[in-house]
């Protein structure tokens, strides 16, 4: 019933959003047709508008990318489409080739394109690569399953589509996958194994200063998990009658954990609309536009990620088995290994990502490198100035040293 009740409720405001929305003035700021009076009127009813979530991928917003001494323009294509993600590719018109990049983002609540400023970035210099995952309501029950293991599988199937010689960076989550991934290409000598492996804010090992997130993975049983915030989708999309995790129900604990910013974040986004500040709110407004656009998981993968990498963190224990054979990162002889953390990560903490330096010890020195960026919390590791100006350039030159 989680699931319906949702639906229910959003279906009940709905009438009072668009009522909201034709209630707006259309005379824009600036043409002196508006007074004080209007100006927070309609900022009012924007306000009501915007009480809503998306369940579908905003678009990435990234035209092109100045590369060299001139601007490139950038396209979406997607090299290989999957029932539950797709390998999106953005392509640039240049003749110098540059080095392939696998990114792996994060299937935790949000859409791929929460790594838009990561993808920025990293294309000034990279042939990027993205895993653009598909809302699992979207997907019909006859697509199958996909829990922890299809998760390696999809990113094993997207860097053998690159080819050899790519990299490969992964976010938060997904580091344990992607570690996991590698171990089993190189145990296999696949020739698609990347020279390069980033693995930035990951629980490798969540035993190292567990954090309120490993704390609230632990604190219940599992069956509680698959009880409590287990929906099934309505019968009106693609996907009704899966068992998903909805992001909805990720979103609304995330916020939780910081609600006090983040309703100090909109009552500033009312003063801006109500002033006329449309550059100010414009910024507010992009980052709520991504932040409430939410995608659901399959009920496989949500369970086995809170049993297999935080009530028992199996990769860091050496146990986890990956199709039925023992996954062994120490097989990982030539993937050049750089860890990424963030001094003031409240999400994956100090030590947890820097673990996979341990269980990759087959690598030789000269292969491993980590990097802590003290002044960043988890978000800024991966974008803003932060990312641009201080860890980017660690990562671009760790990808360059391996051509």
């Amino acid at each position: 019933m989680l699931y319906q009740m949702y639906q229910f409720q959003d279906d009940l405001i709905a009438p009072f959003r668009m009522a909201a929305g034709l209630g707006r003035f259309t005379d824009l700021p600036g043409t002196g047709l508006m007074n004080g009076s209007a100006f927070h009127v309609d900022a009012l009813m924007e306000m009501i508008t915007r009480f809503k979530l998306t369940h579908t991928r905003p678009d990435f917003g990234i035209d092109s990318v100045r590369v060299g001494n001139r601007e490139v323009e950038v396209t979406e294509e997607i090299a290989l489409d999957l029932p539950f993600g797709k390998l999106l590719h953005f392509k640039k018109d240049i003749d110098t080739a540059q080095p392939p990049v696998l990114i792996v983002a994060p299937l935790s609540g949000h859409f791929a394109t929460l790594l838009a400023g990561t993808v920025r970035v990293m294309l000034r210099d990279h042939d990027v690569y993205i895993t653009d995952w598909v809302n699992a309501r979207d997907v019909p029950q006859s697509a199958g399953r996909f829990g922890v293991e299809e998760y390696v599988d999809y990113v094993i199937r997207f860097l053998e589509e690159i080819g050899p010689g790519g990299n490969v960076l992964a976010v938060c989550q997904p580091c344990v996958q992607t570690l996991i991934a590698v171990s089993v290409m190189s145990s296999a000598n696949n020739p698609a194994t990347p020279r390069t492996m980033t693995l930035m804010a990951g629980p490798i090992d969540v035993r190292e200063s567990p954090t309120a997130v490993n704390d609230l993975a632990n604190d219940k049983p599992l069956s509680w998990f698959e009880t409590a915030v287990i929906g099934t989708v309505p019968a009106r999309y693609p996907g009704g009658g899966r068992r998903v995790y909805p992001g909805f129900v990720q979103l609304f604990a995330f916020m939780l954990m910081n609600m006090d910013r983040h309703r100090a974040q909109h009552q500033k986004l009312y003063r801006h609309l109500a002033r006329g500040e449309t550059r100010d709110a414009q910024k507010i407004k992009d980052f709520y536009d991504e932040y409430f656009a939410v995608l659901d998981l399959t009920e496989e993968f949500y369970v086995e990620t809170i049993d297999r990498i935080f009530q028992r963190p199996e990769l860091a224990e050496g146990t986890f088995t990956y199709r039925g054979e023992l996954v062994d990162p120490g097989a990982i002889r030539k993937t050049a290994l750089l860890t990424v953390e963030g001094g003031r990560d409240d999400i994956c903490s100090l030590g947890q990502t820097s673990a996979a330096h341990d269980l990759c010890r087959s690598l030789r020195p000269h292969l491993k490198r980590h990097h802590l960026q003290a002044n960043v919390g988890h978000y800024g590791v991966f974008n803003g100035r932060r990312w641009e100006q201080e860890i980017y350039p660690v990562v671009r030159n760790m990808i360059l040293a391996m051509e």
